[in-house]
């Protein structure tokens, strides 16, 4: 299994193939449905090279520092996808097939998609070290957050040559 720390460079998404397994640690931030919605007026965050994970956490206990977290199926931020990708967004985190127009927007803009298991959530939050709140916080789970994640698990769901795992 392939260790990735983000953000990812250039040289290092082109290499990766589709089907690869990766542990991914670094910053990545968190968004679902409503805030892909606003994020096409006004991204609250540096987009360039970054990482977003669809996920909308559980709440959690007193003491903790995130709910579990597993991910949000992707195709339904497909219509908002390639503008993010077009303004610099390289990583995707979520679970599921993407449009062609996604696919599309991955490879033109060398960015990965990357897959992780529905079903981990319990599991996945123990991948979350740090916790800090971004924007539209009137969303509560589905507020966007910034993430620091170590040793989380994903493979590669679309590679930078546009192969599909999900084909």
């Amino acid at each position: 299994m392939r260790k990735l720390r983000l953000p990812l460079d250039e040289e290092t998404i082109v290499s990766l193939n589709c089907g690869e397994e990766v542990l991914l640690s670094g910053y990545i931030y968190t968004a679902r449905d409503a805030a892909h919605k606003r994020m096409m007026d006004d991204i609250p965050f540096e987009i360039k090279d970054s990482t977003i994970y669809y996920v909308g956490p559980s709440a959690f206990k007193p003491g903790e520092i995130y709910g579990s977290c597993g991910p949000t199926t992707a195709s339904r931020m497909d219509a908002y996808t390639p503008y993010l990708l077009d303004k610099g967004l390289k990583c995707i985190i979520a679970k599921g097939k993407r449009s062609k127009e996604v696919r599309e927007a991955l490879v033109r803009n060398k960015a990965v998609y990357f897959v992780t298991v529905g079903g981990l959530g319990a599991y996945l939050k123990k991948c979350v070290k740090e916790v800090k709140d971004i924007a539209y916080p009137d969303l509560g789970t589905e507020a966007i957050r910034r993430l620091y994640i170590e040793d989380f698990p994903a493979f590669v769901g679309i590679d930078t040559k546009g192969q599909d795992i999900y084909e």
